[in-house]
């Protein structure tokens, strides 16, 4: 691979690779249809967490993801990221389980963790080390970084094709606003890539997969931890303001008033579908493709979580020659 990148996509993940790869010494150019952070980035519950990860091929992977953030927060101060923990009950039938990471606490613990809850639940499960960010907050602070180690950022330049030479090497992209050059590019773009992959003749099995988030106007501290349960995942991401990642605006509203005390007033403020990346296995799809020479691919479900850690990794491989084996089991010809 070139050491001269376009990555095409600055959501999260097209972020952090350009971050990563710029501080470790490439010359990265940026390329995104809209602002950064703007796309599917925007619409992500953003949890962040590696407890309870113990199956699947980027298992490995998932359980770098909070040691990952801290180590992006000493390289960007200031990164938006709230360490608040994380309490599940409810979600599954049966007892819960604690996984690495977990704990198993009971209702008095869960009251002191969540003091406004109507009825703690006898048991839940309790991952301190979790946390939550601001996407488009961190894809900011990404891109700044990757523009102070001499990054080109390009918003507002819709890709409208990879180029390449005669001998079928890519040679860089083109652009709504004239042609990019570079001898590496990678498809960074979440459930467009599938297209831009398929006009190369090469299928990136990725579906678009809808996810829905309601904010709602509430109490301050009425939520102090990121709250899994059967109904909602639910933070307090501002003063007065609640996230939730459900189905039903109704049945969420019904469901927070019925769960916290003081929730009487909450408010729906918005709802909000993003359209995510989703695999066909459910499984990040990261590599270069074998089939066109300098093309890489990084696309997954639960960007936000694993951006770090797969910004990290791809630029080992792109700039350093690293052949990385947390990857190993996340490369397009698995399919």
């Amino acid at each position: 691979m070139s050491g001269d990148l376009v990555v095409v996509g600055a959501g999260i993940v097209g972020a952090s690779v350009a971050y990563h790869a710029a501080r470790a010494g490439a010359v990265v150019t940026l390329v995104d249809a809209g602002r950064p952070g703007a796309g599917v980035t925007a619409d992500s519950f953003a949890w962040i967490g590696a407890s309870g990860v113990r199956t699947g091929p980027a298992a490995a992977l998932r359980m770098t993801a909070v040691e990952e953030y801290h180590r992006l927060e000493a390289e960007l101060p200031g990164l938006p990221v709230t360490w608040s923990g994380s309490l599940s009950w409810g979600a599954a039938d049966g007892a819960p389980e604690a996984g690495p990471g977990q704990e198993i606490v009971d209702a008095a613990t869960v009251a002191m963790l969540e003091p406004t809850l109507r009825q703690p639940p006898e048991r839940a499960v309790w991952a301190p080390g979790d946390g939550a960010v601001d996407p488009v907050g961190v894809t900011e602070r990404l891109v700044a970084g990757a523009r102070a180690h001499g990054a080109r950022v390009r918003p507002d330049a819709p890709v409208t094709a990879v180029s390449r030479d005669a001998a079928g090497r890519v040679v860089g992209v083109e652009t709504a606003a004239g042609p990019v050059s570079g001898g590496t590019v990678v498809l960074a773009a979440g459930a467009a890539t599938a297209a831009l992959g398929a006009s190369l003749g090469i299928r990136v099995p990725v579906d678009p997969s809808p996810a829905t988030l309601f904010r709602f106007r509430a109490p301050a501290d009425l939520v102090r931890t990121v709250v899994n349960n059967r109904d909602f995942d639910l933070r307090q991401v501002a003063a007065d303001q609640l996230l939730a990642a459900a189905d039903s605006p109704e049945r969420t509203l019904a469901a927070v008033r019925s769960t916290f005390r003081g929730a009487a007033n909450v408010e729906l403020l918005s709802a909000r579908v993003g359209v995510r990346p989703m695999p066909a296995d459910g499984e990040p799809i990261v590599g270069p493709v074998v089939e066109v020479p300098g093309l890489y691919v990084a696309v997954l479900h639960s960007a936000v979580t694993l951006a770090p850690a797969v910004g990290r990794l791809v630029a080992r491989e792109l700039v350093d020659g690293a052949v990385e084996p947390m990857l190993a089991g996340c490369r397009l010809d698995r399919f």
